[in-house]
């Protein structure tokens, strides 16, 4: 049994033990980012809605569901209600799912969801969190002469992805060589070349040589992005009534 069945089966199992129905499951993390090791786990995410009457009970229900996490399978979801929220947040990690090139359920309901979620982009909300992960993973991980070749990427995909909504506007690319489309240095993209290579037949854990030109881009990105991160405008979308009326939508859609 390949592992796609193995995850929908789960997730089936998910909506009849939880009562819930899904209306979307990706893969999220370094699969669906292109560049998983040979023994890379599966990230999956979810959204759930529960059926009309759990959202009229005093006793709230949680609005998060923590299947499985072992080595292999990490299986969590949100539900809707939640989602939403975060949506009118812009938390750029609900737009990542939204457009994962691995899709394991996806309903119509989605699409209406996610055509309303599409106004509630925030630039500003983005590049600071893109910036914020580049930032920890920076200090945390790539601070040594050996470290893991895949906290690179961990730095460098969002570091890229703050470039991308700079230019574009607009949610990055989950794939990291979409990313790569923007206009990089030579000698930036021959180390993030020999780079991949090397990460596709190495283990996660495996340290290796620091790569001198990825180590500068990363640092003196970072201080660029911080000054924008700090400048940019708040252009948060604070209106309620259009994911109001989707989340009403979808529950008297609900069993």
């Amino acid at each position: 049994m390949n592992m796609t069945t193995i995850i929908q089966e789960n997730l089936k199992e998910i909506e009849t033990v939880e009562h819930v129905k899904i209306l979307l499951a990706v893969e999220s993390g370094s699969r669906a980012w292109g560049f998983e090791s040979p023994d890379s786990d599966y990230d999956v995410r979810f959204i759930y809605v529960r059926p009309r009457s759990e959202y009229l009970r005093l006793d709230t229900q949680k609005d998060i569901i923590d299947w499985q996490l072992d080595d292999v399978l990490d299986i969590n979801g949100w539900d809707l209600n939640k989602c939403l929220i975060q949506f009118r947040k812009g938390n750029a990690t609900l737009f990542e799912w939204s457009n994962s090139p691995i899709v394991y359920i996806h309903t119509p309901e989605w699409d209406d969801i996610y055509n309303i979620a599409k106004s509630y982009f925030s630039a500003k909300a983005s590049i600071y969190h893109y910036y914020g992960t580049a930032k920890n993973t920076f200090l945390s991980y790539l601070q040594g002469e050996q470290v893991k070749y895949k906290k690179y990427f961990y730095a460098l995909r969002p570091l890229l992805a703050c470039k991308y909504i700079e230019e574009y506007h607009c949610p990055p690319p989950v794939v990291f060589d979409e990313l790569l489309n923007l206009n990089l240095p030579d000698s930036l993209r021959t180390g993030i070349d020999e780079l991949l290579k090397i990460k596709k037949i190495t283990d996660e854990k495996d340290l290796n040589p620091q790569i001198p030109v990825i180590y500068e881009f990363i640092k003196n990105e970072l201080e660029i992005q911080k000054e924008i991160s700090q400048t940019l405008e708040d252009d948060h979308n604070k209106d309620w009534q259009m994911l109001n009326t989707v989340f009403m939508n979808t529950l008297n859609g609900s069993v």
